[in-house]
């Protein structure tokens, strides 16, 4: 009986095959958040069930706010991060576009977001946005330059593009792409989501193995 106390202590104290899952933060606007999805649609529980079934044991926590500009989610980055996840999504920059605000403006939010993370030593996957061709070539290359620029600097992972699983699926038929669309044409359907978490996919798993380094 000693014997088999001795072992389950062991057991249940040693952590074997108990390891926790890694807990990571998303914070975003409505794309995070999941506005217009039914419950278990949204971006963070479609990221989470494809990252598990690739072999990540991972638990995504939601900090999406609709209508949050970059501005919002610096100003709430150390809050969010008072927990101390083991990584950190950035999905910020939609609204700051759908507003027209100046690139620089989203520059130095993210800059913000970012050496938050950075003092609490969590690593970072940074989701960039692009801005479209109507506001003009030079306003679409300071916004678009962002995100790899701040990836590189900070040591973040990127991906490029929030939407790129849809664009892909897409191929710019924008027949195709509506189809991936809720009725409002901002936000995507659960297909899209679907879509795009997939593509999220793998640079979330590149987040997980910067985690584990």
């Amino acid at each position: 009986m000693r014997k088999i106390l001795a072992l389950l202590s062991l057991l249940l104290f040693s952590g074997a095959g108990w390891a926790e899952p890694l807990r990571i933060t998303a914070l975003g606007d409505s794309l995070v958040q999941g506005y217009g999805l039914p419950q278990g649609q949204g971006l963070v529980p479609q990221l989470e069930r494809w990252l598990n079934e690739n072999g990540a044991e991972v638990e995504l926590q939601n900090a999406g706010v609709s209508g949050d500009t970059t501005a919002g989610g610096a100003e709430r980055a150390e809050w969010t991060l008072s927990d101390n996840p083991d990584g950190l999504i950035v999905l910020l920059g939609g609204n700051d576009l759908l507003r027209g605000l100046a690139p620089q403006e989203a520059r130095t939010n993210l800059t913000r977001i970012l050496e938050t993370a950075e003092a609490k030593g969590i690593e970072t996957l940074l989701v960039g946005m692009k801005a479209p061709r109507n506001y003009g070539p030079e306003y679409k290359q300071a916004f678009d330059a962002i995100y790899p620029d701040l990836a590189a600097e900070f040591g973040a992972v990127l991906h490029p593009d929030a939407f790129a699983g849809m664009a892909a699926e897409a191929g710019g038929d924008p027949a195709a792409a509506q189809a991936l669309m809720q009725d409002d044409g901002i936000h995507p359907n659960a297909r899209g989501v679907a879509l795009n978490a997939a593509a999220i996919g793998p640079a979330a798993l590149q987040l997980i193995e910067a985690i584990g380094e």
